[in-house]
């Protein structure tokens, strides 16, 4: 599967959404809804990324919220010390931007 369904366009507001290639930009897809989606793209994405690539995707990245690294870190069962972005190091560097 190359082209993402329609209905996760919503998740994708910054980019040529008809240029997403799924399998070319899996973890970038896999943030996306980890951070932003609903049952229905969550659903999708346990259908076409294996669970290792999720855990992956969340302990290397900086850019899902700390709320939702929270969850899905309960959720797939990770320790919060390997979610990268809940690290205090940038922790700090979000507050500097966004102090609430």
């Amino acid at each position: 599967m190359k082209r993402p369904p329609k209905f996760l366009k919503k998740y994708f507001w910054d980019i040529d959404f008809e240029k997403l290639d799924v399998e070319k930009y899996r973890f970038y897809v896999i943030k996306r809804i980890l951070n932003y989606g609903d049952e229905k793209a969550i659903l999708w994405m346990n259908k076409h990324f294996h669970r290792d690539e999720q855990i992956k995707a969340l302990c290397t990245t900086r850019d899902i919220s700390p709320q939702s690294a929270n969850f899905w870190a309960l959720i797939l069962g990770i320790p919060k010390r390997k979610v990268k972005c809940l690290q205090k190091h940038y922790s700090a560097i979000r507050k500097q931007f966004w102090p609430y």
